[in-house]
């Protein structure tokens, strides 16, 4: 598949700019807050790997080059993972959607546009013969073990 190819003919979904020019607001306290949130090496990106790491699996992080900047990759086994922000990612979506209370309109798109881009991305590395996981947040804080075990399952299955 070329790189003008696209793996899905449903359209990407726009996401307007947060300006005021849109009519989107926020608090200078807000705005701060929302400029902490890190992109990578988040705390359960970072318990996952220090769990694998005294499991004896040894690593790649956030390998920026290649598609959706995996959090941890083994090249050589064909294997990503993703740890993804249940907010983020739109866990539990058609329940959390109807939750939001202010600047729906650009939240809404934003994180259906974030399901749609890992759908994306997902798609593109299976169709390479890669094995993607993808954990939540929460599932890596209130499982850790089940979500190594997954990972030593599927390095062992590529080995």
């Amino acid at each position: 598949m070329s790189k003008s190819q696209k793996p899905y003919a449903e359209p990407k979904i726009t996401v307007p700019k947060f300006c005021e020019e849109n009519g989107f607001y926020t608090t200078k306290q807000r705005s701060y807050n929302m400029s902490q949130i890190k992109g990578k090496n988040t705390k359960p990106e970072q318990r996952l790997k220090k769990a694998l790491w005294q499991a004896g699996i040894r690593y790649r992080s956030n390998r920026r080059k290649l598609p959706g900047k995996p959090d941890i990759v083994w090249i050589k086994y064909k294997v990503v993972v993703f740890v993804d922000g249940a907010f983020w990612h739109g866990h539990d979506w058609e329940n959390r959607q109807a939750s939001l209370k202010s600047n729906r309109d650009f939240w809404i798109p934003k994180i259906e546009r974030n399901k749609q881009r890992d759908q994306e991305i997902n798609h593109l590395y299976k169709s390479r013969g890669w094995t993607v996981l993808r954990f939540w947040d929460f599932e890596v804080k209130e499982a850790l073990g089940s979500c190594v075990k997954q990972v030593l399952d599927a390095l062992s299955k590529n080995h």
